[in-house]
């Protein structure tokens, strides 16, 4: 299937390395025409459009993915610069400490929630009341198979992907039928971010999928790639796991 998003824009949240990054490339090299990604530091998503080599179909715009002013000024920008904001990906998302949430810092929970949780609904809100409301368009979240599943090591961040899953389904319902909302649920994929789930037992890790492999970037962001796409326009309020069969199989992970 050759899926196209030719004249369609998007904005990319958390674009500057690893799935975010893969996400631009591949809605670029199916068409876009343009693609914004966001994310915490300037110079990173320097770096990130380099590897990237958009030309002048590829923004960045740096902030806090849990800052209202900046999910506004995003959207603002992806529209100043191309026209319009057909597609948002909210794929923004931080784990500042591993462990149980029935142990964890405070503090580090909430800064998780606000971005994980909160940052999401605050860019949805944004693209809605911008552009979407009134020209339609779709959104796809980063969520994960820990917010399918319980699990060790990744309390705060599981429960914070579990509220998006729902979020996903409660906006799907709300922003319909002018807007698609779906997300995509990562196992564990081969990227910095996770490394604390696979770097010292790769093998270990692979072997928690029926498929016997970590996650790459590429096959998270076919994924999101389809459902952004008008290939899937009659798909709204579902969690697509792309996990190498991780959740079929297990009743935990870990």
């Amino acid at each position: 299937m050759d899926i196209r998003l030719d004249g369609k824009v998007a904005l990319v949240t958390g674009g500057s390395r690893g799935i975010g990054e893969e996400i631009a490339r591949e809605f670029l090299a199916s068409g876009a025409k343009g693609v914004v990604i966001t994310g915490r530091k300037q110079p990173g998503l320097d770096e990130a459009a380099d590897r990237i080599s958009g030309g002048d179909r590829l923004l960045c715009f740096a902030g806090n993915a849990g800052d209202p002013e900046h999910a506004a000024s995003a959207v603002r920008e992806t529209i100043g610069a191309f026209g319009s904001c057909d597609i948002l990906v909210n794929n923004a998302a931080t784990n500042p400490v591993a462990g149980n949430i029935s142990e964890m810092d405070l503090g580090a929970v909430d800064k998780t929630w606000a971005v994980n949780q909160r940052g999401p609904l605050l860019f949805t809100r944004q693209a809605w009341a911008q552009w979407m409301q009134s020209h339609g368009g779709a959104i796809v979240n980063l969520a994960s198979v820990g917010g399918l599943v319980p699990g060790p090591i990744m309390g705060a961040y599981n429960v914070s992907k579990g509220a998006l899953i729902f979020m996903t389904r409660q906006l799907a319902y709300e922003l319909a039928p002018a807007v698609r909302v779906n997300a995509v649920a990562p196992g564990i994929v081969k990227t910095r971010f996770s490394r604390v789930l696979w770097e010292t037992d790769q093998n270990g890790a692979a072997g928690l999928h029926p498929l016997n492999r970590l996650g790459e970037v590429e096959d998270v962001a076919s994924a999101v790639l389809f459902l952004a796409s008008d290939a899937s326009s009659w798909i709204t309020g579902v969690t697509i796991p792309v996990d190498g069969g991780m959740t079929n199989a297990r009743p935990g992970i870990g």
